[in-house]
C-alpha cells in the first residue's frame, strides 16, 4: 500500500485544517491507520489512530477534542480534521499503516508497516 498525505500549510492559531491520506489499494479496509507528527527536533508523536470500520479512534492527550480522525473506506482515503490549533501542533504529519482488524489503540510507530511521505503544518501568526 503506498500512502499520500495532503492538505498541509500555515494556519494561524486558533484556526483548522484538514489533513488527507490517499491510499493505492483497494483493501484499504484490511488497514488499521494512523497519523503521526514530529515536530521540529523532537521525536515522532502518535496523534490519532482508527480501526478498519472506522467505528473506534484513539488520540493523544494533547489533541483529544480538537483533533478528529477519520477515514472513507470507498474512496480509500483517511483524514485528520484539525481544530482549535496551536503553535505546537507545528510539525511534519504523516500518515501509517497497518494490516490489522484490531481495534485497539496502536500508538508505537514501530508497530505500522507503512508510511506516506509526510505533510508540513506550520501554526504561526
Amino acid at each position: 500500500i503506498q500512502l499520500v498525505e495532503s492538505g498541509g500549510g500555515l494556519v494561524q492559531p486558533g484556526g483548522s485544517q484538514r489533513l488527507s491520506c490517499a491510499a493505492s489499494e483497494d483493501n484499504f479496509s484490511n488497514y488499521y491507520m494512523g497519523w503521526f507528527r514530529q515536530p521540529p527536533g523532537k521525536e515522532r508523536e502518535v496523534v490519532a489512530a482508527i480501526n478498519w470500520s472506522g467505528d473506534t479512534a484513539s488520540y493523544a492527550d494533547s489533541v483529544k477534542g480538537r483533533f478528529t480522525i477519520s477515514r472513507d473506506n470507498a474512496k480509500n482515503i483517511l483524514y485528520l480534521q484539525m481544530s482549535g490549533l496551536k503553535p505546537e501542533d507545528s510539525a511534519v504529519y504523516s500518515c501509517a499503516a497497518r494490516r490489522s482488524f484490531g481495534a485497539g489503540f496502536i500508538s508505537l510507530a514501530r508497530f505500522y508497516e507503512y508510511w506516506g511521505q509526510g505533510t508540513q503544518v506550520t501554526v504561526s501568526k
